[in-house]
């Protein structure tokens, strides 16, 4: 069991590895090991298209964050507090874009936005139909996170801080929000890396003024895989691994 472990963990990670590894090669063609160089980090740095991409990618990212939390959390909250007409309806709509194959809600989204979002907006409202994208697709996991931690808070807290002279506003603030901000937090981590990560949703959505870095790495490398596309995509899973981390720790310490 232990050496199929390593055998599938090698799988799954070597090509990570070799990525970040050849992101230091010192060869334009990239295909074997010529010396140890971070040039290629530097050039990455000074590609003007690719730091536009980069910086695309993290307000999309950011403000799909903010946004993802606001909804995912007010989401989870209503379905766990209250009992109305078709909840479970609700509960199962909110699902779908999680289920739902990305290609195909990717072309829905296109064709939603070439009938109704305006063109040729000025930055950052250009990146408004990706940003609308991205939420639609993210925030269901904010609201899961979110739920699976509602599901061991007691309600009776809540009510015995309004019997005590707190108003609903106030039980909410003072005594379920720091039951759940682990959740929160861990929730808003992982709608960033998503939303950072994305290629297929924003690749149908993004327009010609609105390039994320994903996207940018995929046309790079569609002429070669040259160490800048492997130092931009370093830089991007590092970022990535970083968040992911993150969210794992606040998720144990909501377990916790």
């Amino acid at each position: 069991m232990r050496s199929f472990l390593a055998a599938f963990f090698v799988m799954l990670y070597a090509p990570i590895v070799t990525l970040v590894a050849f992101s230091f090669n010192d060869s334009k063609r990239n295909i074997v090991w010529r010396g140890f160089t971070t040039k290629y980090y530097a050039k990455a740095a000074a590609n003007e298209s690719l730091i536009e991409a980069f910086a695309n990618s993290l307000t999309i990212a950011a403000v799909n964050m903010v946004a993802s939390v606001a909804l995912g959390v007010a989401a989870a909250v209503l379905l766990w507090r209250f009992r109305f007409p078709f909840r479970h309806a609700a509960d199962g709509m909110m699902s779908l874009p999680i289920v739902i194959p990305e290609i195909c809600l990717g072309v829905a989204l296109l064709v939603f936005f070439n009938q109704w979002w305006p063109r040729d907006l000025a930055w950052p409202l250009s990146l408004g139909n990706i940003i609308i994208a991205h939420i639609t697709f993210t925030f269901p996991f904010v609201a899961v996170i979110v739920r699976g931690r509602l599901a061991s808070v007691n309600r009776e807290l809540e009510k015995a801080a309004m019997d005590l002279g707190a108003s609903e506003w106030q039980a909410m603030r003072d005594v379920l929000l720091p039951q759940i901000r682990p959740s929160i937090i861990a929730g808003a981590l992982i709608a960033f890396t998503l939303s950072l990560d994305d290629f297929v949703i924003t690749y149908f959505t993004a327009g010609p003024n609105s390039i994320t870095l994903p996207v940018k790495i995929n046309s790079m490398v569609r002429f070669s895989v040259t160490p800048e596309v492997n130092a931009a995509s370093t830089v991007l899973i590092v970022i990535t691994v970083i968040a992911a981390v993150l969210a794992m720790r606040f998720q144990t310490a909501r377990r916790a």
